[in-house]
C-alpha cells in the first residue's frame, strides 16, 4: 500500500521543503515511484530544488482545485533530478507562481473534499509508492487537510527555542487528528551540539521518535537549493544521514 507523508514544520526556515526534495530523490534512487505535492499554495518554492523556475510550470495543483484539470496532469517527471539511471521515479505536483493565482487561493480558499480526493487519485493514477506532501508552515486549512490525509507525519524543526514551542502545538494538533504515526527530524543542528544528547532532548519533549538530526552544513547552504544535495554529492555524510532517515519515516 502506498505511504502518504506529510512533511511539516510550524515555522518557515527550517528547511523543510529541502528535505522533501532530498527524501523523494532517496526514494527514487532505491526503485520506488513517489510523488511530490507542493501544497504550500501560499508560497511555493519545492519546484525549484528539482530544477524548475516558475515559468517553466503551465498546469499546477491550482488548476485542479479551481479548475476542471485532473491532478495527474499536472505532474512533472523530475526523475531526471535524481541523478543518472535511477531505478524509480519522482512525479511532482507543483504550485503555481503566478501572483493571481496565488492571490485567488488566499481569498477563496478550495474545496477539502476535492482536496483529498485528488491526492488519493493521484496515488491510484501514477502508481505511487510514497506520496510526499510539502506542507505551508504553520497550522491553516492546506496543513490540516494534508495531515488528516497522511500515514506519517514527518515534523521538522530547528534547535531553537521558538521552534521547539510551536513544534510542540503542531505535534499535539497531529495527536488530536489521529495521525497513525509522528516522526521528528531535526534539522540545521549546530555543529557544537552533540545529536544524540539532542536527540533524546527532543523525544522527550514530544514523546516522538526523532529519526534524524541533520547538522547545519555549509555544502548543503552553498548548493543554495540548485538541485538535490543528495544527487550532487552521493557520498557525503549528509547524503548517507538522508538514507538512514528515508526508510525510517516509512511504516
Amino acid at each position: 500500500m502506498a505511504q502518504i507523508v506529510s512533511v511539516h514544520s510550524f515555522r518557515g526556515g527550517t528547511g523543510k521543503s529541502s528535505t522533501t526534495a532530498n527524501l523523494a530523490g532517496i526514494y527514487a534512487q532505491s526503485g520506488l515511484r513517489v510523488g511530490v505535492v507542493d501544497a504550500d499554495i501560499q508560497s511555493p518554492g519545492v519546484h525549484v530544488l528539482f530544477g524548475l523556475a516558475g515559468d517553466d510550470i503551465n498546469v499546477a495543483i491550482n488548476d485542479y482545485l479551481w479548475g476542471s484539470t485532473p491532478l495527474v496532469e499536472t505532474a512533472i517527471d523530475v526523475t531526471a533530478a535524481a541523478g543518472a539511471d535511477v531505478p524509480g521515479s519522482i512525479h511532482l505536483v507543483p504550485s503555481s507562481t503566478q501572483p493571481g493565482e496565488i492571490t485567488q487561493a488566499l481569498r477563496d480558499g478550495y474545496d477539502a473534499q476535492h482536496f483529498t480526493q485528488g491526492l488519493r487519485d493521484l496515488v491510484d493514477d501514477l502508481g505511487l509508492d510514497v506520496l510526499l506532501i510539502d506542507t505551508h508552515p504553520g497550522l491553516n486549512e492546506e496543513t490540516l487537510l494534508s495531515i488528516v490525509v497522511s500515514h506519517t507525519v514527518a515534523m521538522v524543526l530547528r534547535p531553537d527555542h521558538q521552534d521547539y514551542e510551536g513544534t510542540g502545538i503542531a505535534v499535539e494538533v497531529a495527536r488530536q487528528l489521529e495521525v497513525p504515526n509522528l516522526k521528528l527530524i531535526v534539522n540545521k543542528a549546530p555543529m557544537s551540539l552533540n545529536p544524540e544528547l539532542l536527540r533524546t532532548r527532543v523525544e522527550e519533549a514530544y514523546d516522538a521518535e526523532a529519526i534524524g538530526v541533520i547538522p547545519h552544513s555549509d555544502a548543503l547552504m552553498t548548493l543554495a537549493s540548485e538541485g538535490l544535495f543528495i544527487a550532487r554529492n552521493p557520498d557525503h555524510e549528509l547524503t548517507k544521514l538522508y538514507r538512514t532517515i528515508g526508510p525510517a519515516l516509512l511504516t
